[in-house]
């Protein structure tokens, strides 16, 4: 058994802990979240319906439009000027520098938005497995952002 498939075991079993108690209904469906090595992933469910009532993923055109392209017209510093310059310190209020994670808050933005117009305001959050930080806590905070409340 390789270490993938102990990796892949305890996301499942964590998976199916956390849906023991988060079910979606028609008045507060589940926002579940897939995230794949490249990609990420966002759809809001009604469970007892069985139906995907929206969803939004890095993959799509609108999504990518709305990322903004990096700034690489200056050539990279120097050295000496990287180890001149201070480290800042870990604010929580600032923006993301990853480009995945930037993507993530995109996608949560999208699926708010797409659940919005459908009249969905209220929902629970489903992080499928994964640990609630780096792009997971991107797609909730960006659906917050948007208005979606959970």
């Amino acid at each position: 058994m390789g270490v993938t498939d102990v990796r892949r075991m305890a996301r499942a079993k964590r998976k199916r802990r956390i849906r023991k108690r988060i079910i979606g209904t028609p008045k507060q469906p589940r926002l579940s979240v897939f995230r794949s090595a490249s990609h990420i992933y966002a759809q809001i469910i009604d469970d007892t319906a069985g139906r995907t009532l929206a969803a939004s993923s890095s993959l799509e055109k609108a999504v990518r439009e709305q990322y903004p392209e990096p700034a690489t017209s200056e050539p990279p510093p120097d050295a000496e000027q990287v180890a001149e310059t201070p480290q800042s310190s870990a604010d929580p209020e600032s923006k993301p520098t990853s480009g995945k994670i930037m993507m993530a808050e995109i996608v949560g933005k999208m699926v708010a938005q797409r659940a919005i117009e459908k009249g969905m305001r209220k929902i629970v959050f489903d992080r499928n497995g994964y640990l609630y930080h780096g792009r997971v806590r991107a797609v909730a905070d960006g659906a917050r952002k948007a208005g979606l409340v959970f």
